[in-house]
């Protein structure tokens, strides 16, 4: 796992504690869950336009030069490197079964799968958990709070925001101390995971009267979905409980 970088730790706590700062301002609640619209759809918009000069481009262009099936490659590998990480979010979720599947997973796509180029895991079984930190608070009961749009990220919580230093710092690196290698596999990991959103988003310009409500109302349900699935059915009656 990469090691922990001191000033990129300092950044990212001085940026969490301007961020609660920020918060105080107006605090989420379930029938108001984005106090902030008004700064978010500022940042929606700076991304939107980020996005339409140059990842959708960048990412359109890899979709027509990368064959699909070297493309499920990258993807797969990429995706290898989060599950020694979900495995360690299982653990802390109280789960350790699945979490010593995942570290089988992680070792067998490593080493069959050429450093998880191929999904061999999966046809052997071994299902593919995807956990982060972010879900492992929202087992723990701490509430996502405000809704964010962050710069170039885009949609997270105050939760998930939070979680995003651990989270960087618990996946596998494939470069280890070569910078230049780092950044190449960085790029390529962007153009990647945006052309996976190609059709997705395709079909939100296409259907949204409000884009920014459509991604938030999305990115919201979704998150809590993966939350609730994973408490257990008493913890769940407790917090819906009036």
């Amino acid at each position: 796992m990469q090691s922990a970088n001191p000033s990129f730790l300092s950044r990212a706590i001085g940026g969490l504690l301007g961020l609660a700062m920020l918060l105080m301002a107006g605090c989420a609640t379930v029938h108001n869950p984005d106090p902030l619209e008004s700064l978010n759809r500022k940042t929606f918009a700076l991304n939107e336009r980020v996005d339409s000069a140059v990842m959708a481009p960048v990412a359109r262009a890899y979709v027509r030069v990368v064959p699909a099936p070297v493309r499920t490659g990258v993807g797969n590998m990429f995706s290898n490197t989060k599950d020694l990480w979900s495995a360690v979010n299982l653990g802390l979720q109280g789960r350790p079964v699945d979490g010593a599947s995942d570290v089988l997973r992680f070792g067998t796509n490593t080493v069959f799968g050429v450093l998880g180029i191929f999904d061999v895991a999966t046809r052997l079984g071994l299902e593919k958990h995807g956990e982060d930190f972010g879900q492992t608070l929202g087992v723990w009961g701490i509430e996502p709070g405000a809704y964010l749009v962050l710069p170039l990220l885009g949609p997270s919580s105050l939760r998930e925001t939070a979680s995003f230093p651990l989270d960087a710092m618990g996946t596998v690196s494939l470069s280890g101390s070569d910078v230049a290698l780092g950044n190449t596999l960085t790029a390529l990991k962007l153009a990647d995971g945006r052309a996976r959103l190609l059709p997705a988003t395709d079909m939100v310009d296409q259907v949204a009267l409000d884009k920014y409500l459509f991604v938030r109302d999305a990115y919201l349900q979704r998150r809590k979905h993966l939350v609730d699935n994973q408490k257990p059915p008493q913890q769940l009656q407790e917090e819906e409980a009036p």
